[in-house]
């Protein structure tokens, strides 16, 4: 009986201890929420690198995992994809060792598979409007939570959320319509005709025709990924922070009182 008495406290007591523990480790996590998802979001946005960089070492099935995991998220085509250890950053289709078949759908499964080889580079494991968004987002991020720091951050209105979401939709909307329509290689998005005479010609060829880096097109997918990066940091992190410091600052009162 002397042992039971002994024995029971004690157990309920490192139960007690070690739910405490569990939920100062919460606290500590909505502390520090920005931390946490900076570090997640910095992961998500290098891992794509990281393909190339073991294709060039030789480490061809990590790179073949990253490649496929990053396919759900992504088309992939090469056309629109950065390449690292190549002779260039971009490349456009007719740059790419790539036959194609003039069907929208194959055209775009064969650059999807196409991953570079050594002359090319090797291509990064989704393309440069993604790297925007997402890289967007994570810079967009880690200012808003230096801003924080100094002063209030408020939420962004929606109006000009949407204004700033406007660019995104434009591109992806067009770019859509062209490829479907015309063709990856025909379509008014690849040519940009439009353009060229909006502008009397006065810029150089590269700049209206492909998806090379530097050309409207990759300016245009620059431009509505920073914007939407942006958009959605400065319309969600502030509710987010509002939520989450309501949540830390009651369950710091509860740990206060269980002292």
């Amino acid at each position: 009986m002397a042992d039971q008495i002994i024995t029971e406290p004690t157990a309920i007591s490192r139960r007690h201890l070690r739910k405490i523990k569990a939920l100062y480790g919460i606290l500590w996590c909505l502390d520090h929420w920005m931390l946490i998802l900076s570090i997640g979001m910095g992961t998500l946005v290098v891992v794509p690198f990281l393909a190339p960089i073991f294709m060039h070492w030789g480490w061809i099935k990590p790179a073949q995992i990253i490649y496929t995991i990053y396919s759900a998220l992504c088309h992939q085509m090469a056309q629109r994809s950065f390449f690292l250890f190549g002779a260039q950053p971009m490349y456009n289709i007719a740059q790419l060792p790539i036959e194609l078949t003039g069907k929208s759908v194959s055209d775009m499964l064969l650059l999807r598979a196409f991953i570079g080889n050594e002359n090319l580079g090797w291509k990064v494991a989704w393309s440069d409007r993604m790297v925007y968004m997402y890289g967007g987002v994570w810079l967009a991020g880690i200012i808003y939570s230096l801003v924080k720091r100094r002063q209030q951050v408020r939420p962004l209105k929606p109006v000009y959320f949407v204004l700033l979401l406007l660019p995104m939709i434009l591109d992806g909307v067009t770019h859509t319509f062209s490829d479907t329509l015309g063709g990856l290689t025909d379509g008014f998005r690849y040519g940009n005709q439009w353009l060229a005479t909006l502008t009397g010609n006065r810029l150089p060829t590269w700049f209206y025709a492909g998806d090379a880096f530097g050309s409207f097109n990759s300016w245009m997918r620059f431009i509505s990924g920073i914007t939407f990066a942006i958009g959605v940091v400065w319309l969600a992190y502030p509710y987010i922070n509002r939520e989450i410091s309501v949540a830390a600052a009651q369950l710091r009162w509860k740990l206060e009182s269980a002292k």
